[in-house]
């Protein structure tokens, strides 16, 4: 039987303002350099940015009672400094500051690092947030095109349903840009725009983590 949690609807005024004020207590700032564009279906891409990439890996197929959205990050770090952060199937608390721990359960088909396609994680999330936990499958995990995708399967949450696709992409000029893109029920008792608002915040809020991470591991790291 669903729980109180999962039937209750999002109040995008006050969940998306409590997903917000988290963050900045988790120490993410917003610079006005890492814009981000976020719609109900697709983010228009900039310019000479992957229309093939966005085709191939963010068309989510959207049913009547479900929305999508995506949101995009520059971040002045290499490809391959991002994504040593992104891949970490197994520590999403590394730049999502709304995960309090996370727990593999399963391993999948395994990879260079024992976790491959089909692994499972439990994530517990930090209080304030309406949601405790959730459970994740790895779908996608691509180290030579840098994709992973992950759904969640279960837990005490709202998000059914939920898939999301996370791309990225270098700009020409040594920086990455990331692509993460979506698709959700939306509650019952919401709209579409009511259940983008609150998950694009979520992930605008956790890119921006990711920047500031990763770019500062690329002051501290040499490349060669």
């Amino acid at each position: 039987m669903p729980s109180p949690l999962q039937l209750h609807r999002f109040d995008p005024s006050t969940d998306a303002a409590t997903a917000t004020a988290t963050a900045i207590a988790t120490g993410v700032n917003f610079p006005k350099e890492h814009a981000f564009t976020a719609t109900a279906t697709a983010s228009p891409s900039p310019p000479c940015l992957l229309p093939e990439a966005l085709a191939r890996h963010h068309a989510h197929g959207v049913g009547p009672h479900q929305c999508c959205s995506s949101v995009i990050q520059s971040i002045d770090a290499p490809v391959s400094t991002v994504w040593s952060v992104v891949r970490r199937f197994d520590n999403p608390q590394g730049y999502k500051n709304f995960v309090k721990s996370c727990h593999v359960v399963a391993s999948g088909n395994g990879g260079d690092d024992g976790i491959g396609v089909g692994a499972l994680r439990e994530v517990r999330v930090v209080s304030g947030l309406p949601a405790q936990s959730s459970t994740e499958r790895l779908e996608i995990l691509d180290d030579e095109r840098h994709v992973i995708s992950f759904s969640v399967v279960g837990g005490d949450h709202r998000l059914r349903n939920y898939r999301s696709v996370t791309t990225l992409h270098g700009d020409g000029n040594g920086g990455t840009v990331v692509i993460e893109s979506y698709v959700v029920d939306v509650p019952i008792g919401n709209t579409k725009e009511e259940t983008c608002v609150f998950v694009d915040t979520i992930v605008r809020c956790n890119l921006q983590s990711l920047a500031q991470i990763a770019e500062n591991m690329a002051k501290t790291t040499p490349h060669k």
